[in-house]
């Protein structure tokens, strides 16, 4: 099968971690990705890596993401990952950074969508996938914006399934729990935190990106045929541990 011959992929938030992994997930897979974020450098270095194609794109911005939809005869399948995590307390949380979450990590997520439908409707094995967050079932201290987020994409996901089921696209959704990123390498470096943190995950330690790029294909294939608008979590356990995972989070404040 040649590359023009591939179903196609796109990635959001791929220059690093889970984004990363998952579009080199998916051309082992046998996907064609196209590796897409804010950061064009990353983007096109795991492209160069997998032999795929990138962007560097703000997926908040609607003009430039139809712009860029526009430039994709296929496509197959769709990973909605980039999102931003700016910690903050609801109590002080700036209004316009909970906006900027929700333009990201909502608005973002519905932009892509809506961009890339007609070549979705087309295909016959559309399938999307957001990255969610546990953080949408248990919240913390500390995620004034970014719990309401995912918990938003979660809904999403959800609504999305419904409606594109009459176009044949099935939508689920992918929550990752602790994730060894490099968004959590300076929390990680604290290695007393790290391992009362790791405590109270059942499976003992934190997930790796692949841990959660290895879901995903799962959703894209055609094993997945008659599945919509589902969750799942991705997190050793640590959402039926929500009690001890708690008392820790709160232990902090």
């Amino acid at each position: 099968m040649t590359q023009q011959e591939l179903p196609v992929a796109v990635v959001t938030g791929a220059g690093r971690g889970i984004g990363a992994a998952i579009s080199r997930r998916l051309s082992r897979t046998g996907f064609d990705v196209v590796a897409v974020d804010l950061d064009g450098e990353s983007a096109s270095r795991i492209a160069d890596e997998i032999g795929g194609r990138s962007a560097a794109l703000d997926i908040a911005d609607a003009e430039a993401v139809r712009s860029f939809a526009a430039t994709l005869p296929r496509v197959d399948a769709l990973v909605n990952n980039a999102g931003i995590f700016p910690p903050a307390a609801i109590a002080t949380v700036d209004p316009d950074q909970f906006r900027k979450v929700m333009d990201v990590n909502v608005l973002g997520t519905l932009i892509m969508t809506q961009a890339v439908l007609p070549q979705l409707t087309e295909s016959d094995q559309a399938a999307i996938v957001n990255i969610a967050s546990i953080a949408a079932k248990v919240v913390t201290p500390g995620t004034a914006a970014y719990s309401p987020s995912k918990a938003a994409v979660v809904s999403l996901t959800k609504l999305l399934a419904v409606e594109l089921a009459d176009r044949n696209i099935r939508v689920n959704a992918v929550a990752p729990g602790g994730v060894a990123t490099e968004a959590t390498a300076s929390f990680s470096a604290d290695t007393e935190r790290e391992a009362r943190f790791n405590s109270l995950i059942p499976a003992g330690r934190r997930a790796t990106p692949e841990d959660i790029a290895d879901t995903v294909p799962f959703f894209l294939g055609s094993d997945a045929r008659y599945v919509t608008g589902q969750v799942v979590y991705v997190d050793g356990g640590l959402t039926e541990s929500t009690v001890s995972f708690l008392r820790a989070a709160q232990s902090r404040n």
